[in-house]
């Protein structure tokens, strides 16, 4: 997993701001934040949303920067 936060605290290297909130289910201003963590699935409780096409992209090429390739 990935952390999702408001986009009001300081920022991160690699932070990728999501563009279509309605779609992620979010409702203010939110980024996406390269912490990498695992998570038991018994934990999460619901789903807002997912991220738009355009946002995975995103977040998907920050990972290939993370992770060099």
């Amino acid at each position: 997993m990935a952390m999702i936060t408001s986009a009001k605290n300081a920022p991160w290297p690699l932070d990728i701001n999501i563009q279509d909130l309605a779609a992620a289910g979010l409702p203010a201003q939110s980024l996406v934040r390269m912490k990498l963590f695992t998570l038991d699935h018994r934990l999460i409780e619901r789903i807002l949303g997912c991220l738009s096409e355009r946002d995975r992209r995103l977040v998907v090429q920050s990972l290939r920067r993370l992770l060099a390739i």
